[in-house]
């Protein structure tokens, strides 16, 4: 076992997949597969199922990516303590972002490693801002950009963009032409395609509704923000998301946008960093380039950038 079979490992493991692990790495698949058996034949033990669609972790597997990520970490931490003195950032760092900006960032966030960082490595991962925060405070997430975060000790938030709520329609709707703010009052009387229960837009509106004495009329409930714009479009309801996503959809044309009336129906973005880790020389030029690359987003133009 060698840490470069560790590190193929985890890439295997958090991409769910072998071809995206390769091209991450930038190495052959074949080669990559082999450095992954090899482990699997020291260790005695299957730690990936393939399939069709991809790998999945066994139970061992899961172990093992703990230890891995831990041992990474460490081993990141000692040469990042090395090169403090230089002033230097080595390394790998772990970002984590929300889906509906996941695609805008990562090629940004890559270029700009390449440019300003080219000793360090990047890993991203996309995933809901609650388990974002999760992965911040146990350790396998360095840094990463949360939508309306609840406080929780341990994190340090900053607040980047601040972006109202508005109700999203088919352009060819009736009243599509209407672009005059929605009072949150009307809003019972749309038929709504909303993400689940555990998504950070889902919790505030529903808050809001319940302190309005609302209740909202959900006809589907769809997780992915990209499908929740097809079913718009496709007449199965409307929506309740941010213009910024609407635009980053590449199907604006399509859609008609009304803001809400409720000055508490606003996402704000912040970036989050754990309190108990060191301020290495990556994590500070990673925390400023993500800091300006968010900052920088298209949706930037309909959101109103916060200090910091």
């Amino acid at each position: 076992m060698d840490l470069k079979q560790l590190d193929y490992f985890v890439h295997v493991a958090e991409l769910r997949s072998f071809s995206r692990a390769a091209v991450v790495l930038g190495i052959a698949q074949s080669a990559l597969s082999r450095q992954v058996r090899a482990l699997e034949i020291e260790l005695r033990e299957t730690l990936l199922l393939r399939n069709g669609r991809g790998v999945t972790l066994t139970e061992p597997g899961r172990r093992l990516l703990e230890h891995s990520l831990a041992i990474l970490q460490r081993v990141g931490e000692a040469r990042a303590d090395m090169a403090a003195s230089r002033d230097e950032p080595v390394g790998r760092i772990t970002i984590g972002l929300p889906p509906t900006i996941g695609r805008q960032l990562t090629l940004p966030l890559i270029d700009g490693f390449r440019r300003r960082m080219p000793l360090a490595q990047l890993a991203i991962v996309e995933g809901l801002s609650s388990h974002v925060a999760e992965w911040i405070a146990s350790g396998r997430v360095d840094l990463g950009l949360l939508y309306n975060p609840d406080m929780q000790p341990g994190l340090e938030f900053t607040p980047l963009l601040e972006e109202p709520l508005c109700l999203v329609q088919r352009a060819g709707d009736a009243d599509a032409q209407d672009r005059a703010p929605l009072p949150i009052g009307e809003l019972p009387q749309r038929r709504l395609v909303l993400p689940e229960r555990a998504h950070v837009l889902r919790r505030l509106l529903e808050t809001r509704a319940m302190h309005a004495g609302l209740r909202l009329d959900i006809a589907w409930e769809v997780s992915s923000v990209a499908a929740i714009i097809d079913l718009v479009c496709a007449g199965y309801g409307q929506a309740v998301l941010t213009a910024s996503a609407v635009a980053a959809s590449g199907r604006a044309d399509l859609l008609a946008v009304r803001p809400i009336l409720d000055p508490g129906l606003r996402t704000v973005l912040c970036r989050v960093v754990s309190s108990r880790q060191r301020a290495t020389p990556l994590l500070r030029q990673a925390t400023r380039l993500l800091s300006e690359l968010a900052r920088g987003l298209p949706q930037a133009a309909a959101a109103s950038s916060l200090p910091g």
